[in-house]
């Protein structure tokens, strides 16, 4: 412990800001993208993230020494943390925020391409999640989250239609961000196209298809396409699926949450897809 405290002498405590106009003078290169512990902690530990810069209350430096320590020995390079009152630190983040004292000035992490995911399912079997027109920041960062827990390989979502991969997505996944890898596609059913023929199989997730329960074989490629709250997948996209599956439901309210019913479904894939391993 004594070599954190020596660690902490040098860190500069920056003045608080007195003024909302004050704050407003904070250059836009200066505002935090990631808040929150765990997005902040996964990302200050992710060896390809370049960081500008770390904003911590006392509290927040208190609660992140451990992972201060563990980049230390890992010999990464990361700037200085900069101690800010509470006030100043929201000054640099969106309004309502929960960033339990931490925040992080850095570029958005690099998306990948769907042949990065075709290149990879060639070594081993591949679960990917495609979300058609799934917009909300909080459900996209769950389903990330959620593939993370569940180890699937990728996620790809639609350029047009998706949140970026910071600020409320980023907290939402938990730090999830930082290891399932991301692909924006312009097209989603020439993207469909492209991975059928690289061999995936493509199930669309609908209220009108098969029991998943009566699936019992899964195959080594696989993408698990899901629609927005409401609309559900859109009619070309469905049509372009291989096959269609719905949850299997029995109470007197039938439908979830879209990240919810993510996270029951990969659990039912992944199960089938560890029978089939054994």
């Amino acid at each position: 412990m004594k070599k954190n405290n020596r660690n902490h002498k040098k860190f500069k405590k920056k003045p608080a800001q007195p003024s909302a106009q004050k704050a407003n003078t904070i250059p836009q290169r200066s505002r935090a993208s990631l808040y929150g512990f765990h997005a902040v902690e996964q990302a200050w530990l992710n060896a390809q993230r370049h960081i500008d810069a770390l904003y911590v209350t006392d509290a927040g430096l208190k609660s992140f020494e451990a992972t201060l320590n563990q980049a230390h020995q890992a010999q990464l390079k990361r700037p200085e943390p900069q101690i800010l009152d509470k006030n100043a630190l929201e000054k640099t983040l969106p309004q309502g925020a929960v960033h339990q004292g931490l925040a992080l000035v850095c570029p958005l992490i690099e998306d990948v391409s769907v042949q990065d995911f075709i290149i990879a399912a060639e070594h081993k079997p591949s679960m990917l999640v495609m979300l058609d027109q799934v917009t909300d920041p909080h459900n996209v960062g769950a389903i990330l989250r959620s593939a993370c827990v569940f180890g699937l390989n990728g996620v790809i979502l639609q350029r047009k239609h998706a949140p970026l991969l910071d600020g409320v997505l980023a907290k939402t996944a938990c730090g999830a961000v930082e290891h399932v890898p991301v692909a924006y596609e312009t097209n989603l059913n020439r993207c469909i196209e492209t991975l059928q023929d690289a061999g995936f199989f493509i199930f669309g997730l609908d209220e009108r298809g098969g029991d998943l329960a009566d699936l019992k074989t899964l195959p080594d490629k696989t993408v698990l396409v899901m629609g927005s709250e409401g609309p559900g997948l859109r009619r070309l996209i469905k049509e372009n699926c291989d096959s269609l599956l719905r949850l299997p439901t029995e109470g007197k309210i039938s439908s979830l949450n879209v990240s919810n019913a993510a996270a029951v479904t990969f659990y039912a894939l992944k199960s089938l897809q560890k029978i089939k391993s054994l």
